[in-house]
């Protein structure tokens, strides 16, 4: 990799983590290694990038003016270098992919399992986050694609892959823990442990449609912690049945007698641009 280029990948690890150690351990440099390649920018621009201290680093105001033109040169440099895997046939190359943790834990495996059958020299990098999240990343370049929840930005491509149903989750000795589907009603008749992610919530947008207003007791963004209070007895929730294959915990399941569901798709900026690797990577998809 050029010098320049990677002093300019350094500056922005160091801008995303707020922290010279957690920028090189990325970047499998050493912590004086990024701070060293970043005071060369500084002394060959003649301005101060970062403002240092004991709780990390922060833009400065050249930082601020700077950062976009730096963002624009690597994400030049990852097009050009995705261009020339392109002319090695594959041989060597990265796809960078946002994901909800579900799809992570249930569907990427398979996935790239069979993938790596045919490309075994193709590297990958998961980021985990939620729905807007997912979705910034792919917009600001960060990924090159990803799984999220539709609908999505206007400005991304999607696939649809697949509509995920939502489910109560409630104690095993709960009295309708036995019921063949759960009344969408009767979710305001215990305390409510609300998933609080993504900036779109499936549980308030429930609410908000069949006019319900639960008795919230717990808010949270951890799936686990969720799941926890509710095989302690401490209330009832909503979660989507991808993420609850294969649960630890003991929780009853149950339908609601009312459609609910979000629908996954795969998402990316552009079929046009996105690399070789990206575009042979979605003719897997269906490996889930």
């Amino acid at each position: 990799m050029d010098m320049n280029i990677q002093k300019y990948a350094a500056f922005l690890k160091t801008v995303e983590y707020g922290s010279f150690t957690k920028a090189a351990e990325s970047l499998s440099y050493s912590q004086s290694g990024i701070s060293r390649m970043i005071a060369d920018l500084e002394k060959e621009w003649e301005v101060s990038l970062l403002e240092r201290g004991r709780g990390g680093v922060r833009l400065t105001s050249d930082g601020i003016t700077l950062l976009p033109y730096v963002k624009r040169l690597c994400t030049e440099y990852d097009s050009l270098q995705r261009q020339v895997d392109e002319m090695k046939g594959l041989q060597t190359g990265l796809i960078r992919i946002g994901t909800l943790t579900s799809v992570a834990t249930h569907w990427l495996p398979n996935i790239i399992r069979k993938f790596h059958e045919d490309y075994p020299n193709i590297e990958y990098e998961l980021i985990s986050g939620e729905y807007i999240e997912v979705e910034e990343w792919i917009l600001e370049g960060r990924v090159d694609c990803g799984f999220l929840r539709l609908p999505a930005h206007p400005d991304l491509e999607t696939i649809f892959m697949e509509r995920d149903e939502l489910l109560v989750i409630l104690p095993e000795n709960h009295k309708l823990a036995d019921c063949e589907v759960f009344p969408v009603e009767a979710l305001c008749e215990d305390p409510f442990m609300l998933l609080e992610k993504g900036g779109r919530m499936e549980a308030s947008e429930l609410f908000e449609k069949y006019h319900l207003k639960p008795d919230v007791r717990f808010r949270t963004w951890d799936d686990y912690a969720i799941m926890s209070m509710v095989e302690s007895g401490l209330g009832i929730s909503i979660a989507p049945e991808l993420f609850l294959r294969r649960t630890p915990y003991r929780i009853a399941k149950k339908k609601l007698n009312v459609p609910a569901y979000r629908d996954i798709a795969f998402a990316l900026r552009s079929r046009k641009t996105a690399s070789m690797a990206v575009k042979r990577f979605m003719e897997y998809l269906d490996y889930r």
